[in-house]
């Protein structure tokens, strides 16, 4: 039986309508970094402020993946998007508003976290499942992560332009207007009905989640998905401060960010054309393990501009490389009818990981004055990452009395 709907939409239309809506959506989240400083001035807060509200946010991201992956498997990805771009909105202009801490995390953590895991990436890599051949799957999926580190490299300079200029409250308005934008890009994304529950083994929902929890290799997904979401979001958020507490200008961190949005194109492009070749899981661990490498040379070398910007370029081939090849492997073996709510699952690993990463970084920052602890953690995380990553097994999974795709 075949895995793909009756009635897909065209790829190019799946492509540019998935591309643009995770370049606002993960865009605008990428240079969330570039407020912690005049926010936590102007309010008075403390870095660990700032930094436990983001590390709400990815959780409740992570959180609410799998109910909105599942929404999504069951009604379509249309309705989800509309609504996670209205709340969106609301968030960026709550974050705006608000004066006390708990407002802060109720609208950065809590809103802002909802909006994302019904915006990004499991939700329009359910919609590329369903409808683009497995020979071409991670090729299409690397498309759309590319996508979204481009929406790094154009808005990370956009947003810290929006600052400077207009100030660091009516920036987030203007995003909000951005953000907006998802919905009638959304109907891009709009399958016909039958396409919104795909055909193949007719399997509940529960039966779907024991069959995969109780799977060696989505666990070791899963675990290796922790590391990186702890890697890129301590550095995405972390790292503009610890620039300027080395003595380097705000700029150096614009541009480094930006940098890291440009370089991913490209890493993340080939992350997915090479799972097309290669072993997806080698690719896994090939890049974790490179993160370890380029992390202890930048924390050994003599910190300078130009090492930033390396250091920055050498990362961004790295960022979002994990991503096709990780929900490519989850449609590989267990099929595209649930990819939505799987991939939230998986997710939700990368944002516990993301939670610790980021709320560390301000915790142990407070403490100790210093971020060296949590380089050298994502250090020990990437070595550990690569070897979890070398036994996943690749293969369709076998389900009695269900025909196997050849």
């Amino acid at each position: 039986m075949s895995e793909r709907p009756a009635a897909p939409l065209s790829l190019t239309q799946v492509l540019i309508a998935g591309a643009l809506i995770v370049t606002l959506s993960m865009g605008i989240r990428h240079g969330f970094g570039l407020w912690l400083q005049p926010i936590t001035m102007d309010r008075g807060w403390t870095r660990e402020t700032f930094a436990f509200a983001i590390a709400i946010q990815n959780i409740a991201w992570g959180l609410a993946g799998p109910v909105a992956g599942m929404f999504a498997d069951r009604f379509g990805a249309f309705r989800v998007l509309v609504v996670g771009a209205v709340l969106y909105a609301s968030g960026l202009v709550l974050m705006g508003l608000a004066t006390t801490g708990a407002a802060f995390i109720g609208s950065t953590g809590v809103l802002i976290g909802l909006a994302q895991s019904g915006t990004t990436y499991a939700i329009v890599y359910g919609v590329i499942a369903r409808n683009v051949a497995p020979e071409r799957r991670s090729w299409a999926m690397g498309i759309t992560a590319a996508a979204g580190s481009f929406g790094q490299f154009l808005m990370v300079p956009v947003e810290n332009w929006l600052i400077g200029s207009w100030g660091w409250q009516n920036a987030l308005f203007v995003l909000g207007c951005l953000a907006l934008a998802i919905a009638p890009l959304a109907l891009g994304l709009r399958e016909p009905k039958m396409a919104a529950s795909a055909s193949g083994p007719q399997q509940s929902v529960g039966a779907a989640l024991r069959e995969a929890f109780g799977y060696r290799s989505f666990q070791l997904l899963m675990a290796g998905y922790f590391v990186c979401g702890f890697q890129v979001v301590f550095i995405g958020v972390h790292m503009p401060s610890y620039l300027k507490d080395q003595g380097l200008s705000p700029s150096v961190a614009t541009t480094a960010l930006a940098l890291i949005g440009l370089f991913n194109v490209f890493g993340t492009y080939a992350a997915g054309a090479l799972g097309q070749r290669l072993a997806k899981h080698h690719i896994l661990a090939g890049i974790y393990l490179l993160r370890a490498v380029v992390i202890t040379v930048f924390v050994l070398a003599p910190l300078s501009p130009w090492s930033v910007y390396l250091f920055a370029s050498v990362m961004g081939l790295l960022w979002l490389s994990t991503v096709p090849p990780t929900n490519a492997v989850v449609a590989q073996i267990f099929g595209v009818r649930y990819m939505s709510m799987l991939g939230g699952f998986v997710f939700l690993s990368h944002q516990v990981g993301s939670f610790l990463g980021v709320w560390l970084g301000g915790r142990l920052y407070d403490l100790t004055g210093s971020y060296d602890v949590v380089w050298w953690l994502s250090v020990a995380l990437g070595v550990f990452a690569a070897l979890i990553n070398l036994p996943v097994r690749e293969t369709p999974i076998v389900r009695p009395g269900a025909a196997q795709p050849a």
